[in-house]
């Protein structure tokens, strides 16, 4: 049953990471084509690098006037809490089956 939970976990997770690879791409277009300053701010390569997770993981983004955008980001940062989490809880699960 624990490695059913883990199987679970895992599952959320992946649907989480498929929900933040749709909204966090968005994200991104949409600060390049409205806010470069921003943009410049997060970095080139902002999809995966931990500075910019980390400015969405802390809503840093809420900060941004520009209400299109904090309407994409909330849906990601949401969707990497759901990934982190699920990855999380399966870890503990198959370390708990492993006891």
């Amino acid at each position: 049953m624990i490695l059913f939970f883990a199987l679970v976990f895992f599952g959320v997770a992946i649907g989480g990471a498929c929900a933040f690879a749709i909204f966090w791409p968005l994200s991104l277009v949409h600060l390049r084509e409205r806010d470069p300053a921003l943009r410049a701010r997060l970095g080139e390569h902002a999809f995966l690098s931990p500075a910019a997770l980390r400015w969405l993981l802390s809503g840093g983004y809420r900060e941004v006037p520009d209400r299109s955008f904090t309407g994409l980001a909330t849906p990601a940062r949401i969707a990497l809490v759901v990934t982190l989490c699920g990855l999380a809880l399966a870890a503990m699960m198959a370390l708990w089956s492993l006891s």
